[in-house]
C-alpha cells in the first residue's frame, strides 16, 4: 500500500542536502504504512513496505536522503577516505599485464592502462613452437573502457572464443542487475553480427563454428530455466527448459571440448546431460539421470567419463565408466571417499588428472599421472593460504596453473610441472612502494563452539601488536550455500594492518571449510549454528586478549550480512561496531514472494516458509522481523540500487525499522550506490573509492583518524 502522507520520509533532507557540512543532521525518518499479511495464521505488519516500489519517485527521494544523511554524518572522515584511497592506488601497478594463456593457436591476456577504470580483452598469435612471442602483434578483442563510456556500471561476462579462432561470443550488463546481453563480434572485420539474446547466463561454442548455445534467465525470477541452440544468422531455438523451480542449469564443454555439457542443479541434486559437440542438432543425452540428493559432473578422455559424484560418499569421491555405459554397475573407483577431506574440483587433462580438495579449512592440489597411475601433491608454504586453478585451457597441457596467496603472500600465479611436481612462479602482484611480508604475521587459531565443536579462524596482524584485549580487531564470516571464505592477500587491507587493526575471518558452519557436514549443520533448520558459531568465535578473541567488546568490530556482506543482522539482534553488546554489506535481512518477506528473483530456488538452503516450521524457524532469526527496543552498535549500511541478489528495498526498511526502534546515540546510517548492483561499483577506481569509505568509517570508530 502506498503511503498517504510522505511529508514525515523527508524530515531533514533540506538540511541535510544543504549543509553536507554539518556537524549533525536530523536523520531521515520513513514513514509508515498499514500493510498486512496473514501467514500461518500470524498477522503480519510491514510499515516499510512501500519501500519496495523502486518506480515511485518519493522512494527515491527517501534513498537520496539517506546518502545525503550519510554524507553530512561522515564529513569529518573524508580527509582519511581521500589519504586511504591514495594510499590504496598507490600500491597498485596501475598499468599492469595479465599472465598469457595459450588456447588453440593464441595467447590471452588482459591489461590495464594507468587512469582507466576496465580491463582490454587481448591476444597475440602463438610462436612456431607454441611460445608466447612477445613480439607478434596484438590484437584487441575488447576494449571494455571504450564500451563502458556511456555507462555509470558496466561488467563483461561469458568471453568465449570460436574453436576457429574467428569469432568471440561475451555478454555484457550495464545496470549492475546481473542481466546480461550476449554479443558476438567478428574478429577478423571488427564488427558485431546481429546475433543477440538477452538475460544469457553461460554459453557454448559448437565445433562447426556457427552454433552457439546458451542459457537465459527467467525476466522476473532470474532462474536460468532455458537452453537455447543459436545458428548465426539464423533465430534461436528452444532446446531444453528446466520446470522445476529449485533448478538451474549451465551450458559449457567437457575439458576437450568434444561434448556440450548441460548441468542442472539445486542445493542438495544435479544432474548431467551430453551432446557431441561435432553433432549440434542432435540430442542431449542424461549420463546419470536425476536423483534425489545425488549431486555429480562428469569430465571424457578417451571414451571414458570421470566422475566427480557424493553417491556413497558425503564428501565426494571419482569414478570411472564407459561413455556408452555411465551407470554405477560400471563404475571403477578412482579416488576413495574421505571424510576428512572434500573434492571441489575435478579437471581431467589427456595425461593427467587434478582434484582441488579441501581438508581442515585448506586447500590442496593433487595431480594423478594415468601413465605411472601415481599421485603427487602441490605443497604451499604459508600456514594458511588459498590456491586453487586459475585456468589451464589445452587439454594436451603438461603443465597446470595456479593462483597462490596468503594474506601474506600477493597473488601469485604459477605453473606447477605435472610429471615432476616442480613450481614455476610467472608472476606475482606487485605492490609498489615495497612491501616486506616479514612485517606481518598469519595464524590458523581454533575457536570451541558451545556445542564443542571447533571452528577454525584465519588471522593476520602486523607484528607487535599487544595481546592484552585493546587491540582493535575486524571480524569478517559469510557462512552460506556451503561457499568457503578464503584467507586470501588484500592491498587494500594493508591500510588497516599497517594502523595496528587485526583482521579475522571465522569459517563457520554453512560454509564448507571442514567437508559437506559443515554446510548442512549451517542450513535450513541448522541455521542458527551459523549465528552462534560468529558468536562464540568472537567470544573466543576476546577470551584469549585478542580484542574486548569495545575494539570488535565485525564485517559482511549479503548472506554474511543476514549474518551480521542476526548476531546484532542476538548479541548487540558484543560489537562495537558493525559493517552490513548488501545484507540479506528481511528474510520472512523476501522468502515468502514467490515472484522475487531466486526465492524459490533458495528454499533448499534456507527452507520453504510455506510450511509452519520452516516458517517458524526462519521468523526467530530474520533480522527485520527481530529488531527490538534496545541499545545497538554504530551501524554502515551498504547497498546498491540495482542489486539482483538482495533487492536494495531489505537494507532501506531495515534501516528505516531499526531507527524507530534502537534506544542509543549510535550512528546507523545508510549509503546506496545509485548506480551499482550487488557487487558494488564495477570501475576498478570507483570500487576502490567505495573500499577507502568503509575503512575510514571502521577507522573512525576505533578512534583512528590518521
Amino acid at each position: 500500500m502506498r503511503p498517504q502522507n510522505l511529508s514525515s520520509v523527508l524530515i531533514g533532507l533540506a538540511l541535510v542536502a544543504g549543509s553536507a557540512q554539518a556537524a549533525s543532521a536530523a536523520a531521515p525518518v520513513a514513514a509508515k504504512t498499514n500493510w498486512q499479511e496473514t501467514r500461518h495464521g500470524e498477522v503480519v505488519t510491514d510499515d516499510y513496505r512501500w519501500l519496495q516500489k523502486k518506480t515511485d519517485p518519493q522512494v527515491i527521494a527517501y534513498l537520496e536522503a539517506e546518502n545525503a544523511y550519510t554524507n553530512a554524518e561522515t564529513a569529518d572522515i573524508k580527509p582519511l577516505s581521500d589519504k586511504l584511497f591514495a594510499e590504496i592506488k598507490g600500491r597498485m601497478q596501475e598499468t599492469d599485464l595479465s599472465v598469457p594463456v595459450r588456447r588453440g593457436r593464441y595467447y590471452y591476456y588482459n591489461r590495464f592502462e594507468a587512469g582507466k577504470q576496465y580491463p582490454i580483452n587481448c591476444r597475440r598469435l602463438a610462436g612456431k613452437d607454441l611460445a608466447y612471442d612477445d613480439k607478434a602483434p596484438e590484437e584487441i578483442l575488447l576494449d571494455q573502457n571504450a564500451l563502458a563510456a556511456e555507462y555509470k556500471f558496466f561488467s563483461v561476462n561469458g568471453l568465449s572464443v570460436s574453436p576457429d579462432d574467428s569469432l568471440l561470443a561475451y555478454t555484457t550488463d550495464t545496470t549492475g542487475f546481473r542481466q546480461y546481453t550476449l554479443h558476438v563480434k567478428d574478429l577478423k572485420t571488427g564488427k558485431l553480427l546481429t546475433a543477440s539474446a538477452p538475460r544469457v547466463t553461460s554459453l557454448a561454442w559448437a565445433t562447426d563454428n556457427k552454433t552457439l548455445f546458451f542459457v537465459q534467465e527467467d525476466a522476473t525470477t532470474k532462474r536460468s530455466d532455458r537452453l537455447f541452440r543459436m545458428k548465426l544468422g539464423s533465430a534461436p531455438q528452444q532446446v531444453l527448459d528446466e520446470p522445476v523451480e529449485q533448478f538451474s542449469m549451465r551450458v559449457g564443454t567437457t575439458h576437450d571440448r568434444k561434448f556440450i555439457d548441460v548441468s542442472f542443479h539445486s542445493t542438495d541434486t544435479s544432474e548431467t546431460r551430453l551432446l557431441a559437440a561435432n553433432r549440434p542438432d542432435g540430442q542431449f543425452r542424461s549420463v546419470l539421470g536425476r536423483e534425489k540428493g545425488h549431486r555429480y559432473s562428469v569430465e571424457h578422455r578417451d571414451g571414458q567419463l570421470y566422475i566427480l559424484t557424493n553417491k556413497d560418499a558425503k564428501n565426494f569421491r571419482v569414478v570411472s565408466a564407459p561413455l556408452a555405459t555411465p551407470d554405477p554397475r560400471h563404475w571403477k573407483e578412482l579416488v576413495k571417499h574421505d571424510k576428512d577431506v572434500l573434492i571441489q574440483r575435478l579437471e581431467v587433462f589427456r595425461d593427467y588428472l587434478v582434484l582441488e580438495e579441501k581438508a581442515s579449512a585448506l586447500n590442496r592440489v593433487r595431480i594423478h599421472d594415468f601413465k605411472s597411475r601415481g599421485w603427487k601433491t602441490v605443497q604451499f608454504d604459508d600456514p594458511i593460504y588459498a590456491a586453487r586453478g586459475n585456468g589451464t585451457p589445452e587439454f594436451t597441457a603438461t603443465r597446470y596453473r595456479l593462483s597462490y596467496q596468503s594474506p601474506v603472500t600477493p597473488p601469485t600465479v604459477l605453473d606447477v610441472d605435472m610429471a615432476s611436481g616442480q613450481r614455476t612462479v610467472l608472476k606475482r602482484q606487485e605492490v609498489v612502494g615495497g612491501y616486506d611480508p616479514s612485517l606481518y604475521e598469519t595464524r590458523r587459531l581454533w575457536a570451541t563452539a558451545r556445542d564443542g565443536v571447533q571452528v577454525p579462524l584465519s588471522a593476520v596482524f602486523k607484528k607487535g601488536v599487544k595481546f592484552d584485549g585493546s587491540a582493535p580487531l575486524l571480524l569478517y564470516a559469510y557462512g552460506s550455500y556451503g561457499i568457503s571464505t578464503e584467507p586470501t592477500f588484500s592491498l587494500q587491507r594493508l591500510s588497516l594492518l599497517d594502523r595496528g587493526v587485526i583482521y579475522v575471518q571465522a569459517h563457520i558452519r554453512g560454509g564448507s571449510e571442514m567437508g559437506e557436514h559443515w554446510h548442512d549443520d549451517g542450513m535450513l533448520m541448522k541455521k542458527k549454528n551459523t549465528f552462534t558459531d560468529f558468536i562464540d568465535s568472537a567470544e573466543f578473541l576476546i577470551r584469549e586478549k585478542w580484542t574486548s567488546p569495545n575494539r570488535l568490530i565485525i564485517q559482511g556482506g549479503s548472506a554474511g550480512g543476514l549474518l551480521m543482522g542476526a548476531v546484532t539482534n542476538m548479541r548487540p553488546d558484543l560489537f562495537h561496531a558493525v559493517h552490513a554489506a548488501v545484507p540479506f535481512v528481511d528474510v520472512m518477506n523476501t522468502m515468502m514472494d514467490a515472484s522475487l528473483p531466486l526465492t524459490t530456488g533458495e528454499y533448499l538452503e534456507w527452507g520453504n516458509p510455506n510450511e509452519k516450521a520452516a516458517y517458524d524457524y526462519m521468523r526467530s532469526y530474520s533480522p527485520y522481523d527481530n529488531i527490538e527496543r534496545k541499545a545497538y552498535p554504530a551501524m554502515l549500511v551498504t547497498t546498491g540500487l540495482n542489486d539482483s541478489q538482495v533487492m536494495y528495498w531489505e537494507p532501506a526498511k531495515y534501516v528505516a525499522k531499526l531507527r524507530t526502534y534502537k534506544t542509543d546515540n549510535n550512528p546507523l546510517l545508510l549509503k546506496i550506490n545509485m548506480g551499482a548492483g550487488h557487487g558494488g561499483a564495477s570501475g576498478r577506481y570507483d570500487a576502490l573509492r567505495e573500499t577507502a569509505f568503509q575503512s575510514a568509517w571502521m577507522l573512525s570508530q576505533w578512534g583512528i583518524t590518521e
